[in-house]
């Protein structure tokens, strides 16, 4: 296993609380972080909260090692989703230690990293939809024809799970339902919402 332990077994264990921000996107670090316990959100920071998320690593796994490999700045930021056990190693070192790899092993590796990097940028870039826009869409897309005559939709999911769909925050999902409601474009606090407004929220929707 390529793990901190055969690059530098003396790598110090730290312990990082939940909330903590481990990654910054648009920079190299001089580090690479090996998660050993604990969750990690991946996603896009606005005003200090992490508004997209994109998905969650749970240790034991390097945290964005494809950047390094690549000599790339990180996409994305992270932060603690839980408390974190992680050994920090330098850039240097991890380097050398893909260096000593057989030449087969480090193509291998670097084309890995060159498709994860990919699917990385698709993914950051359609955060560019803005979240009411994808709100919008998703609750067009679950609409129903209720019993009052209009569309409905039944939230038979958890806030956390349809947010983790859309690429947003749990309370950012709450904030746009909140902000459609008061433009009366949905009804509703319930598990089930109306659609007052299903025009305006395909035009919101782009759809």
């Amino acid at each position: 296993m390529f793990s901190t332990y055969t690059i530098d077994p003396n790598a110090e264990l730290k312990t990082m609380a939940r909330g903590r921000l481990l990654l910054r996107r648009g920079i190299c670090a001089p580090t690479v972080n090996y998660i050993e316990t604990g969750r990690v959100a991946l996603g896009v920071l606005e005003d200090d909260i992490l508004e997209h998320q994109i998905g969650v690593l749970e240790g034991p796994c390097w945290l964005d090692a494809s950047s390094i490999v690549l000599n790339l700045p990180h996409l994305v930021d992270a932060v603690a989703d839980s408390p974190v056990q992680l050994r920090e190693v330098s850039v240097a070192d991890f380097r050398k230690g893909i260096a000593d790899l057989p030449e087969l092993a480090q193509l291998v590796l670097t084309d890995v990293a060159m498709a994860h990097r990919g699917q990385t940028e698709f993914v950051v870039s359609r955060l560019a939809k803005d979240a009411e826009a994808r709100c919008a869409e998703w609750l067009l897309s679950h609409a129903y024809p209720a019993d009052t005559g209009v569309m409905a939709v039944e939230l038979n999911q958890r806030k956390r799970s349809i947010a983790t769909q859309l690429g947003i925050a749990p309370e950012t999902f709450s904030r746009v339902l909140r902000h459609l409601r008061e433009q009366s474009l949905i009804s509703g606090s319930g598990r089930v919402l109306n659609l007052v407004d299903p025009t305006a929220l395909r035009s919101l929707a782009g759809v």
